[in-house]
């Protein structure tokens, strides 16, 4: 089922947006060599309760995980790219991280993903792959409005990754969110223009373009949910909340 959210509950999007993106930002803003994966989570988890909101997180237990997830955030390092359990590690110079948030503030869920360099070792093809998927998730909200097609999303974000010389993996990609956090429809990260759901003011999409340097195949970590490159190639993610309006699409989870 695909949810259409009311004038009111678009109200409330915003400010559940507005939290993700503000702890998200503060976490990297924290995070530094010797960081602790953990205590990016404990940091999180604190921010979360603070707020009155409740993690996405915790309690999840899709079919492709081994849940319940336990922790508030997803840390994926270097050649983690998605669902990174957090676990004891500290943070080395230059490595990757990719963080992926998800809350729920007054019944309605928000969900973003950045990936950046900690400390100041800046190896030039992890900054170009964290540039794609910026550029391929702005892409995608370029694409999205009323009247406008699924597939005009999955293309432009499947253009954008693939002109960058990147394999794409469609398994895992953007999706419906609203009262909860995974819903219909399933946004892949390459698809044809014109094809599929109409977009309508109210829908809210998490849209998350991620990529792999050179391989397009995942494998899972004995945690039974970090997903890692099949290479063990470095990789990045980037996703953003946005609302259908009438005049466009509305990002919600940027910081304030």
């Amino acid at each position: 089922m695909i949810e259409i959210l009311t004038t009111d509950e678009l109200v409330r999007a915003r400010d559940t947006g507005a939290l993700v993106g503000d702890i998200l930002q503060t976490v990297r803003s924290r995070t530094t060599v010797g960081t602790n994966l953990l205590d990016i989570d404990r940091w999180t988890k604190d921010m979360i309760t603070e707020a009155g909101a409740v993690s996405c997180y915790v309690d999840y237990a899709p079919p492709f995980g081994r849940g319940p997830f336990g922790h508030s955030i997803c840390t994926s390092v270097n050649d983690a790219v998605l669902h990174g359990l957090p676990h004891d590690y500290a943070l080395a110079d230059g490595d990757l991280l990719s963080l992926d948030l998800a809350v729920t503030l007054d019944q309605i869920a928000a969900d973003s993903a950045i990936s950046f360099i900690v400390g100041d070792s800046r190896a030039p093809s992890d900054l170009a792959l964290i540039d794609a998927t910026e550029r391929a998730l702005a892409a995608a909200i370029a694409a999205a409005g009323p009247g406008a097609r699924l597939g005009d999303i999955s293309h432009a974000i499947g253009a954008v990754l693939g002109a960058a010389g990147y394999p794409i993996n469609t398994d895992f990609g953007g999706h419906g969110i609203g009262s909860t956090m995974h819903q219909d429809p399933h946004v892949p990260n390459a698809g044809r223009a014109g094809r599929g759901y109409t977009l309508r003011p109210g829908l809210l999409l998490a849209l998350e373009p991620w990529v792999m340097l050179d391989t397009a195949e995942l494998v899972t970590d004995p945690d039974g949910w970090t997903l890692r490159s099949a290479t063990g190639c470095r990789t990045a993610h980037s996703e953003h909340t946005i609302a259908i309006t009438p005049d466009g699409a509305e990002i919600l989870t940027l910081p304030h």
